[in-house]
């Protein structure tokens, strides 16, 4: 595989998840009420526990970006 199409398919990764890792994080910030709401129709969870949850779920997500999609990204463009 050329260096070049791997530096692209790491760019649309990192373009793509950092996307999908804002557009989580502003749900979770804006509408918490609504998702607690959601998910509280299939689950009994306190919403202490919720919060929590989700503040992990965002900062895994945020690590499993940085590691696997950002920093392979800025290896290859210093290579490059």
């Amino acid at each position: 595989m050329h260096l070049e199409v791997l530096r692209s398919i790491f760019m649309w990764c990192t373009i793509i998840n950092g996307a999908l890792l804002i557009l989580s994080f502003l749900i979770c910030a804006y509408a918490g009420d609504f998702v607690y709401r959601m998910h509280g129709m299939w689950f009994a969870v306190p919403r202490e526990t919720f919060n929590v949850v989700l503040y992990s779920f965002i900062g895994f997500f945020k690590m499993v970006f940085l590691v696997f999609n950002l920093v392979p990204y800025l290896a290859l463009l210093i290579v490059g």
